[in-house]
């Protein structure tokens, strides 16, 4: 139970955060309805839309919070990095990966940046929704949305009258870039501000991109990211083979293994490791490092098999490849919280520059948020130092994201 002595550190705490942010605001005005805005994300808004928000900060009408997102001059992007910045203080370590996933925005009607039928993760169906890719850093201390980009597809893309009224910019509105590529970007943008990381972990449609896994391997990072099953591989002795086919031929010695703790415990697989040569524009692994097939079998079903292709220093053990490849589950907890805690899917907005201004700012609260759980949690066990349990598992075990509310003054 929290006490009095928790609501007013996390409150300077608050103060502190947004004092980092609050120069991207320029006038007093504007500073005010920004740390309103963040303030009403992170507190008990049961939708947080411009009117509940409004309300929260005790304002009359909406035209406030409308204007901060619609019409007042301050740059998301700059939020972003400034978010960023705060993620890395806090969390930073060398050893973090980097996630790739997105997410949709389901949403009425046809005049939404980027909305169309299409896949929703979030129901497994298509959709009427707007699908954004976002990239997460995640450490067993903490995770945290650090950047995101909105997928046009076809359908907006050419339309030159469409994106106009949504206020696309001109350069997006040219050709449809893919998923994979805005996770490159997002990636390579996030490597040249110096962001520490060693790995990176995607789902099937980022790992069977080779121009991400060759950009990586350039840079001397790592990655374990799910391929399907008819990505191709080499092997001594052979051309290109399809990995399903490999995984029946070669002989794998499996091990079973935690790759984290999931909302129903511990997520336990057989895993097995493979040396393969993943076709790469980047070309052969280079000294010390090693292309490797990732193999996960069911516990309960033997023939359910999911493959990952991995680039890693020769002296990676399995347990950290399958440590990292349950990493990239966090982002779905990232998702979740940001989503139901933070209103990321909240929104009343429809053009682009709007949209990304709440996005960053709801980005922004769930970095507050996760922060203060680690730091609360740190000072938790010091005060109360514990001994720990070591295990060669490497599970993950991530803690609760709940704070009580910010008081509105």
């Amino acid at each position: 139970m929290e006490t009095l002595c928790d609501v007013e550190r996390w409150a300077g705490w608050f103060e502190d955060f947004f004092g980092t942010l609050g120069g991207l605001f320029g006038r007093k005005d504007l500073r005010g309805n920004a740390r309103a805005y963040l303030k009403a994300l992170l507190g008990p808004v049961e939708r947080k839309n411009s009117w509940q928000i409004a309300v929260h900060a005790g304002h009359v009408r909406p035209d406030r919070v409308k204007n901060l997102l619609r019409r007042t001059v301050w740059s998301w992007s700059g939020l972003r990095d400034g978010v960023r910045a705060f993620v890395v203080e806090h969390l930073g370590d060398p050893g973090a990966v980097l996630v790739l996933d997105e997410t949709a925005f389901l949403k009425k009607g046809t005049k939404s940046a980027g909305v169309a039928r299409q896949y929703a993760g979030i129901t497994g169906q298509v959709e009427n929704c707007q699908v954004a890719v976002f990239l997460a850093y995640v450490t067993p201390a903490g995770r945290a949305l650090i950047d995101f980009a909105l997928y046009l597809g076809k359908g907006w893309v050419g339309d030159a009258e469409r994106c106009r009224e949504a206020g696309v910019p001109a350069d997006r509105a040219k050709a449809v870039v893919t998923k994979a590529e805005l996770g490159r970007r997002l990636v390579e943008r996030t490597r040249r501000a110096g962001v520490p990381f060693a790995w990176v972990a995607a789902d099937s449609l980022y790992g069977q991109d080779r121009g991400l896994r060759s950009a990586l391997e350039r840079r001397g990072k790592g990655y374990v990211m799910a391929v399907p099953c008819d990505e191709t591989v080499i092997t001594a002795g052979t051309g290109p083979v399809r990995v399903d086919a490999l995984a029946r031929t070669v002989p794998l010695v499996f091990e079973r293994r935690s790759c984290g703790a999931g909302s129903k415990g511990e997520r336990y697989y057989d895993w097995a490791l493979a040396e393969v040569a993943w076709p790469s524009d980047a070309g052969p692994a280079r000294r010390g490092w090693q292309h490797l097939l990732l193999v996960r079998r069911s516990v309960t079903d033997p023939t359910d098999l999911a493959f990952f292709a991995v680039h890693a220093r020769e002296s990676t053990a399995l347990p950290t490849i399958v440590s990292v490849a349950g990493m990239r589950w966090g982002v779905e907890d990232c998702f979740e919280t940001a989503k139901s805690d933070c209103g990321l899917d909240q929104y009343e907005v429809r053009h682009w520059e709007p949209w990304h201004r709440h996005i960053a700012l709801s980005l922004a609260a769930f970095a507050f948020l996760t922060v203060t759980v680690t730091r609360t949690t740190r000072l938790q066990q010091a005060d109360h130092p514990a001994a720990t349990e070591v295990s060669d598992q490497p599970a993950i075990a991530w803690p609760p994201l709940t704070l009580p509310a910010l008081s509105r003054t």
